[in-house]
């Protein structure tokens, strides 16, 4: 589970606290998810973790939330967009000029962030300004216009622009393609993206009524089903991973702890608009988006 200090001025001490817990206990562990601005804590269940929180309020004095974590979401493009952007500053002395013109368009490919192509003709952006040109999309494509989270997909295509021969510098291009970026991502139809998980559950035959109910329930497909040993049916399905989190506690009170289950993740899909409205607000609440 997600877990943060409910006093800010207790993060280091809950930090060494978790520590201890953490030498006596070798099921528990402690993951820093930067890329969604989280920290973790597994345990071989939600009881083990209260128990935890419990430990860590009585004695080490220190309290902190435990919360649902968040899901790995990402952004695409789904449009396109040919955006002009002129980054122009002049404070004494040499100034700061880079001024391109870029189109942004679907890759094809959700399995890289984006794609980088010039066709510059004429010299109108100096070769040499190329990588820096790419250094501000990389940099701009780690936060989405929608919920902050990283984008994928992109194709980005330096077409033209212009230099100054003393202004111009890889800073100012930088620059002038990351607020290119910024401009034109949000023309070009972004939409969100849901990490969708298989499945292999494995359930006695009397409740696997009950249990493909739920995958249905959450939002989930069952792909097959096949008879196993011992009176027991294989179910291979998909759901989104935002929707499993807590499937173990549903299928061991629904078999009664004889049922088990293994995930991996599979794809991005598209997330369906009343879900992505949520997590879009979730993400302007919290501060992470204007």
């Amino acid at each position: 589970m997600r877990y943060k200090a409910k006093n800010k001025g207790d993060v280091d001490k809950i930090s060494q606290s978790l520590q201890k817990i953490l030498m006596e206990d070798q099921t528990l562990r402690v993951v820093n998810d930067s890329e969604n601005r989280q920290t973790l804590l597994y345990g071989m269940g939600e009881q083990q973790l209260e128990i935890v929180q419990s430990m860590l309020l009585e004695k080490y004095k220190v309290e902190i939330e435990l919360m649902r974590p968040k899901v790995a979401f990402r952004e695409t493009i789904r449009g396109k967009s040919d955006v002009e952007y002129k980054y122009k500053k002049q404070s004494g002395g040499h100034g700061q000029y880079g001024h391109v013109k870029m189109k942004f368009e679907p890759s094809g490919d959700l399995e890289v962030p984006y794609v980088f192509e010039q066709c510059v003709v004429g010299g109108a952006v100096p070769k040499n300004y190329f990588p820096a040109v790419e250094k501000g999309i990389a940099e701009a494509v780690l936060k989405g216009p929608l919920a902050a989270y990283p984008v994928i997909g992109v194709k980005a295509v330096l077409y033209d622009g212009s230099y100054h021969p003393v202004d111009s510098s890889e800073m100012s291009f930088k620059m002038a393609a990351a607020l290119a970026y910024k401009a034109g991502i949000p023309m070009a139809n972004p939409v969100l993206l849901e990490p969708i998980s298989s499945m292999r559950i494995l359930v006695p035959n009397d409740d696997m009524g009950d249990v493909i109910g739920e995958i249905n329930k959450r939002r989930g497909r069952v792909l097959g089903m096949n008879p196993m040993e011992n009176g027991q049916q294989e179910i291979v399905a998909e759901a989104p991973m935002a929707e499993i989190y807590d499937f173990s506690n549903f299928l061991r009170q629904c078999t009664q702890g004889r049922g088990s289950f293994e995930t991996s993740f599979e794809r991005y899909e598209e997330t369906p608009p009343q879900v992505a409205a949520k997590v879009i607000e979730e993400a302007k609440q919290a501060g992470e988006v204007e």
